[in-house]
């Protein structure tokens, strides 16, 4: 127990020394180019969800939003995949935020089984599943995947670095308003909780690889998980 509890400690609160000074003028320009890019991918998510299930222009659309969030990203300035210390030495975080991913959807599956004898929150989640049952499971999968890289490459990146001060509530406050133009209740809520653990793991590892890890860890399973429930 003193081991795991280390390990989460690590991968979730103690920051590690790094170096990502900006100077005042591209700190300026990273966060004018991220509040742009929130804007138009919150038009271009909310778009995207209200599109009919089964249309063929459900994939481009999601894939038009990655694009958004990817060239918001880069577009902003440098990012980095940041380190966590293993005890021995500072390495690439891989197995910690893999399973970080596999516990919050376990939390998740818990919620569903009370969420799902609501029937104004099991309306909300199916308006969301319905898109998976309509659609091809392997592109499914990896537009799953695309998404989840591109906005941890957007928020835990490009957002993460334009806040100076309280990054990671800002971050997560940013992700929940865009995830807002859904009108989804059980999306705005996943967004938040998400957030928070992804934001936590930025600011401890100083990177978007962690963030990455987890969230599309989470995001498969729930892909596969919530339709078996619901």
């Amino acid at each position: 127990m003193n081991r795991v509890l280390t390990w989460l400690r690590r991968a979730l609160w103690d920051p590690v020394p790094r170096d990502h000074r900006q100077s005042a003028a591209d700190l300026r320009r990273r966060q004018l180019v991220t509040a742009v890019f929130v804007a138009i991918g919150g038009v271009v998510l909310g778009l995207s969800l209200r599109i009919e299930p089964g249309s063929p222009w459900f994939y481009p659309a999601t894939l038009v939003l990655a694009g958004v969030w990817v060239v918001g990203a880069f577009a902003s300035g440098p990012l980095h995949l940041g380190r966590i210390d293993t005890g021995v030495a500072l390495r690439r975080p891989v197995v910690m935020p893999t399973a970080i991913g596999l516990a919050l959807a376990a939390l998740f599956v818990v919620g569903a089984l009370v969420v799902r004898q609501v029937d104004f929150l099991q309306t909300q989640v199916q308006d969301v599943l319905d898109h998976a049952d309509s659609g091809s499971w392997p592109l499914l999968v990896l537009i799953t995947v695309v998404n989840g890289v591109a906005e941890e490459l957007f928020f835990r990146g490009a957002a993460y670095a334009a806040i100076p001060r309280h990054p990671v509530a800002w971050t997560t406050l940013a992700y929940t308003i865009a995830t807002l133009a859904t009108g989804n209740v059980m999306l705005v809520f996943a967004a938040v909780l998400l957030g928070v653990v992804v934001g936590l793991e930025r600011r401890a590892s100083g990177g978007v690889l962690a963030p990455i890890l987890t969230h599309c860890t989470w995001s498969v399973i729930m892909l596969f998980a919530l339709p078996a429930l619901f």
